[in-house]
Parts: structure tokens; sequence; C-alpha cells
């Protein structure tokens, strides 16, 4: 059964003397290392050294410039002596061997080598027939992962380790960053256990942290304990702590409970149970805040998603999500993008994909999130929404047959509803070809509704049936190019679409699920501007798009292009969302034109706009650009134009990351309404790192709800490298604010 792997807090002083742990590594997406002088190995260290033989059968090889065997049962090895059994190497300027008792001593010193550590100690004894040895003043080095130390005593018996007055760090040797030192520490490698007794964690000299006593792993299993504690303060929650511990409950399942206490709200108790077998997995997260002091209510939220596979083409899936009330992520979530968040949904049911054909059964549900908008807005339930769709070929070389189709139960709380059905049969003959494209395709669109009495005006089920013909054509040329005195090829792609459908009267048509789309450059080759089935657009109209593009000329990297496209309409569009609504007697949509360009490995933008020349404006418009410095440095400018049927919305976004020195980076954002002039979210920090240590500060500013309320929060995390990191994670906050973020 396959295992799942947890983020374990544990003291990485179990690494000493080679027994493996599992250290708990922060996830970053570059070599945490990178900082750090390369490991210098001891200098008695050997390379190849076998790494799988087995220890028990393996025979003893001893060397020496000198033996003497004065005494036929002490063998007194002198000068380079060497005993050597399977990965094991011992080396001493003298050894005595007991041929009787087989014990051994070195009293000048010795050096060990395995496969996984490197050690040496001012004086050792031993016992090879009892497996058990004693070493004093012990300098290690761990070999498999940044790790040494120090013990000045290590006693060793099979499986079993006990060491006094023992430290670990993962810093340079040599260095003064962090480490652990411990009285004492037990390790049972049989059992996978270690006990740390009056551990110290110090930073530099100085003792920052006190544990009496702590039991940690020392191998790959998966045991029950503390994970990293996460610290932060916020405005609107006070001084936020969570503590998660981790249960490990079976091979194939754990659990994490996690009490979090938030300084202006109450205790809040969190947790998430993962599961995971042959051919399904999943996990389920709750929260619960009994009477928030703020809100004077309980307050809670529930997540399940599981994915299983029933056979080679089916497959379960489930994602079910709720909140106990509208003002839930405005309160406890801390990003732009929960505080944007309307909408959660929750859905189950099955998906099949074949040869030629994808299925689907499901039951969607929709939670509104926003305290601005009234319930009646809330999306209908879907019980189901079952699809089926083919494409397949004929007897006739390119022909194809297709069929899209669904069929939808729809349900509302405050609202009357009914059922859908959508067909769309259709013919396609698509030509494909070096030089160009020619796709043609003709098809058929009926709808039709079964209503309750409250939606009934005439006709309990009305319906719809259009035809729906597209030809589809585009050209491909291109040359060599030189600019900016580079060998470059230039491509040009002009591309046409034609649609044609008959208008049809759908006045008696509800909406359900339908919206109308925002113009994009990809609507220009779309058959309905409309979401969902309630509305087909009619349509006799042509879209005409010409793009090029420059490519290296060596690599075939894309360096440049260039997009400008437009539909011309010979009819007015008859079809609205609003049935009382006037025909669209516009000529033409707006002009669509984007440009991207890669000018070198670190400067790149994009311009992209839409020009409405019925009433000679804007509608939107962006302005973006990038420049990378330095081996991580990154500064992000964007300009955001948006016209509503309001004020227009108009933003700048200012992002950088920048590296001041090898160990000190500076990261800010800016994000600013020009329409409000406000600040939308403000923040700027520090980060300091080391080879084995890092600090990162950051203090932030943002909006918290839709009624423009602001909040202010602390992020401070510390990280000791190959141990943990303590205090609240900003990378998610970075990663998502600046574009081109790397820890």
């Amino acid at each position: 059964m396959p295992r799942i792997s947890p983020r374990r807090l544990s003291l990485a002083l179990s690494c000493c003397l080679g027994l493996p742990t599992t250290l708990a590594a922060a996830e970053v997406s570059v070599d945490p290392w990178l900082l750090c002088q390369q490991q210098e190995l001891f200098a008695f260290y050997r390379h190849g050294l076998p790494t799988e033989a087995d220890r028990q059968s393996a025979p003893a090889d001893a060397s020496a410039r000198v033996f003497n065997v004065s005494d036929s049962q002490v063998y007194e090895l002198i000068g380079d002596a060497e005993i050597q059994r399977a990965d094991q190497l011992l080396q001493a300027p003298r050894l005595l061997f007991s041929k009787a008792d087989q014990t051994f001593s070195s009293p000048d010193g010795l050096s060990y080598q395995d496969r996984g550590f490197l050690l040496q100690a001012t004086q050792a004894d031993g016992d090879l027939a009892k497996d058990r040895s004693t070493l004093h003043g012990v300098d290690y080095l761990l070999l498999n992962r940044r790790g040494n130390g120090r013990a000045e005593l290590a006693e060793l018996s099979g499986k079993q380790a006990a060491l006094q007055q023992v430290s670990y760090t993962t810093c340079d040797r040599g260095s003064n960053g962090w480490r652990f030192q411990a009285e004492r520490i037990d390790l049972d490698n049989e059992a996978g256990v270690g006990v740390a007794r009056n551990a110290r964690l110090h930073i530099g000299n100085v003792p920052v942290f006190y544990l009496p006593y702590v039991s940690f792993p020392t191998d790959d299993r998966r045991r029950s304990g503390f994970l990293y504690p996460i610290i932060g303060t916020g405005s609107n929650t006070g001084l936020d702590i969570r503590q998660p511990y981790y249960l490990n409950l079976a091979p194939n399942y754990d659990a994490t409970l996690t009490p979090r206490s938030l300084g202006r709200r109450g205790f809040m108790i969190g947790g998430e149970f993962r599961y995971l077998g042959e051919g399904f997995n999943g996990n389920l997260e709750a929260e619960w805040l009994p009477d928030d002091d703020i809100r004077q209510r309980d307050r809670g939220s529930f997540r399940y998603h599981h994915l299983g596979q029933l056979d080679a083409h089916w497959q379960v899936r489930a994602d079910l999500y709720r909140v106990s009330d509208d003002r839930y992520f405005e309160d406890l979530g801390d990003s732009l993008t929960s505080i944007s968040t309307t909408l959660i949904e929750s859905s189950t049911g099955v998906f099949g994909r074949g040869k030629g054909w994808t299925a689907s059964a499901l039951l969607r549900d929709f939670q509104l999130v926003d305290p601005l908008i009234d319930n009646a807005a809330t999306p209908f339930r879907q019980i189901p929404q079952m699809r089926f769709d083919a494409l397949r070929p004929t007897a006739w070389s390119s022909l194809q047959w297709g069929l899209r189709s669904e069929l939808v139960g729809f349900d509302h709380s405050v609202l009357a509803a009914g059922q859908r059905l959508d067909l769309y049969p259709f013919l396609q003959a698509p030509i494909e070809r070096s030089w160009g494209f020619i796709r043609p395709e003709l098809g058929y669109r009926y709808t039709r509704y079964s209503l309750d009495r409250e939606l009934i005006s005439n006709d309990g089920s009305p319906s719809r049936g259009t035809p729906i013909a597209s030809l589809d054509t585009g050209l491909l040329f291109e040359r060599p190019a030189r600019l900016f005195n580079r060998d470059l090829l230039q491509t040009l792609e002009p591309r046409l679409y034609y649609l044609r459908v008959p208008y049809r009267d759908q006045t008696d048509l509800p909406l359900f699920d339908t919206q109308e789309l925002s113009f994009s450059y990809a609507q220009l080759f779309r058959s309905n501007r409309f979401t969902g089935a309630d509305r087909q657009m009619d349509a006799n109209q042509l879209a005409a798009a010409l793009s090029t593009r420059f490519f290296n000329a060596d690599t075939g990297e894309e360096r440049a292009s260039a997009t400008i496209g437009q539909i011309h309409y010979f009819d007015p569009q008859r079809v609205q969302l609003d049935p009382l609504a006037a025909p669209s007697v516009l000529e033409g949509s707006p002009y669509i034109a984007d440009i991207q360009f890669n000018l070198t490995n670190r400067l790149s933008g994009g311009f992209s706009t839409q020009w409405d020349g019925n009433v000679k404006q804007t509608q939107l418009s962006s302005v973006r650009g990038q420049y990378r410095f330095g081996e991580a440095g990154v500064a992000n400018l964007a300009y955001r134009f948006r016209r509503t049927a309001g004020d227009p919305v108009e933003q700048i976004d200012a992002t950088a990351l920048i590296p001041v020195s090898e160990s000190w980076r500076l990261v800010g954002r800016w994000n600013y309404s020009l329409t409000d002039r406000t600040s939308l979210e403000a923040f700027g920090g520090v980060q300091w790192e080391s080879c084995c240590m890092a600090v990162r500060l950051l203090g932030r500013h943002y909006v918290r709800n839709r009624e423009g309320e602001k909040s202010n929060a602390l992020y401070l995390e510390i990280e000791l490298k190959g141990l943990g990191r303590f205090g609240r994670d900003s990378d998610e906050l970075l990663q998502r604010a600046i574009l081109g973020y790397a820890r």
C-alpha cells in the first residue's frame, strides 16, 4: 500500500553517528545550500567502499605496516592499521585486537567510515562479538545529508546508541550559525526512535530554546509528533498561533490536528485527514471556531476531496466545500484571492473518457460568500448535470461526425426551476497542412425545457432549434529576418472565421446558467458569445485576425509576437440576455491587439488593448514589463484599465525582489487603484540568508473586504535549514504577488 509522507518537526541531533533520520526540510524552489561551502570531508575519507554489502555475513580484513603477534591471543597492528568489513572501515595509528574475546582498542585515536557518515575519536574500545563499542571525543560528518557535530562520549550497542554532551548543525564546519546541544541522546535504530534530554538550541553563542525531553524519528518511518508552529499577527485576528500535531494512523492514512489561537477572536481547532489506496486518494479538512469573540457566533469550514479510478475509462470525483457564513474568508483569510471569492462550488460525480468520447454525470451546488450580494443571485443547483461528447471519423476521408450533449436538472431555494436538454450534432471536414488549415463545420443545436409551473407562460416545454455553420481558415507564411542584429525566423499568420447562425426567438426561454462572456481574442473564433445553453447567438459575421511571430533561428525560442483582430457584423445581433433589450446594430466588435516580447533573457513585456471604434473609446488595456537581474532579482511593473458601467477600473501594480548582497534580499509590492486613489495591497520586507539559516520579515497592508476596510499583518519566519521553519510562512504570499519570485 502506498505511504503518505508528512512534513515533520524533528531534532536533527539523531543524525549523530550515521543513524539515518528524516530531517524536516523546508519546501524550496531552489537549492537551499547554495550559500554553503563545499562540504570538506575528513582527510581519511576513502572512495569506493561498498554501499549495499551485508555487514553480518561479510568477513573482516585487517592490514597494517607491522603485525605484532608476540602474544598469540592479542594482535597489535601498528602503522596505518585498518579493519574493513563490508562498508565499514576503521583506521588508526595502532589497534589492539584480542582473538579470544573479539575485543579491540585504539588508545591513540580512531577514524571510522561507512556508507552514511564519517567520524574520528580520540580513543575507542569495542567488542566485535557483542557489537559494542565506546568512543571518546567524537567528531562526525554526515555523507548522505548535510550535517556535522561533536559528542564527548558515544556508547554503541547493536542498533542502539547513547551519546553524551552532543551537538548538531547543518552549518559549515567552524561556522557559528546555529546548533543543537543536548546533555544526552538515546537512539534506537530498531524502533526508529530517538530521545534527547536537556536539549538547547543556540543561535550563535546565545541559547534561545530549551527542551528538557523530546522524542524524534531516526529514519523515514512516519511517527506522530508536533509539526512546525506557525506564528503571525494581523489587525483582524490579533496574535495568530497555530501548533499542528501529526498523527500517524496507518501506512496509508494519517491526520493532522491544528489548534489555533486567534488573539481577537478566540480558540479555533482545525484538522486534516488524508488517505491513499490503490486507485483512490482523498483528504478531509475542517475548522471550527466556537463563539467568535467579534461576530458572537460559531464559525467553521468543511472541505472534502476524493479521486477514485473505477476502471480504465471511468473515475469518481468529489469536491465538497462549505463555510459557516458569508464573511468567513473576509475575517479569517488573509489574501486578496480569498477576499475576492464570491462563490464556492461543491460537486460530486463520475467521469469517463475513451477513444473519441467523454462523459460525465455529477451533482453541483453553490454557496454565496459575498455579504453584498442577495441570496437570489446564487447560481442554480444542478442535480444532476449529465454530459456526453463524441468525435468520430467516417468512411469519407477527413469527414468527422460529432455530438455535444447535456441534460441538466436545475433547482433553487428561492427561484423556480426546471430541466434542460441540449443537443448539438455536427459534421467536420478539417484539412491540416504545413501551409495552413481549413476547418468547415455544420451542425444543428436543439434545446428543450421542462419547467416548473411558476415559469410557464404558454408552453411548459419551450424549445429552440437552429443550424450553425462555420468556416475557419488560416495560412502560415515564414521567412528569415534580422532584428536587433540577430538572425530570426518570422511568420505571418492571417486567419478568417465566418459564422452563420439564423435568428431564433428565445424570449420564452429561462436563464438558468447563462451569462455573456467578456470579449476577448478567443471569442473571435467562438460560435456563441454566451456561456450555458439558454441563449444561442444569431450571427452573420466574419472574424479576421493577423499574427506575426519572431523565433530564434537556432533554438526556435519565440522572441516576439503581435496580433490584431476584429469581428465584422453583416446583420444586427438580435439575441440578447434581456428579452426587452434592442438588437445590437454595431458594424464591428472592438479591435483586439496584443504584443508580447522577450528582447533578452532578462527583459520581457507586453501590451494588450481593446479599442471600440463604434464609440471611439478604449475598453480595456494593459501594459506589463519584467526585468530580471542578478541570479534571482526580478522587477515587474503593470498597468491595467477596464471601462465599466460605473467608474473605470484603473490600477498600477509594481513588485520587486532585489538582491542587495549574497545574503540580503528586499521584497515589495504596491498595488494601487488610480480610480479610488487608494492602495489595494502594499507590503515590504527583508530576507537574510546564510548557509544554514534564513530570516524573513514582511509587513503588509491590504484591503480585507469588499467594503474597502483594511488590515495590517506581520510575517516573521525563521528557518534553520535541515531542521525546519518557525513562524508564519510568507512563501505562498510572495509567489502569488511577485511574478518570477523564487525563494
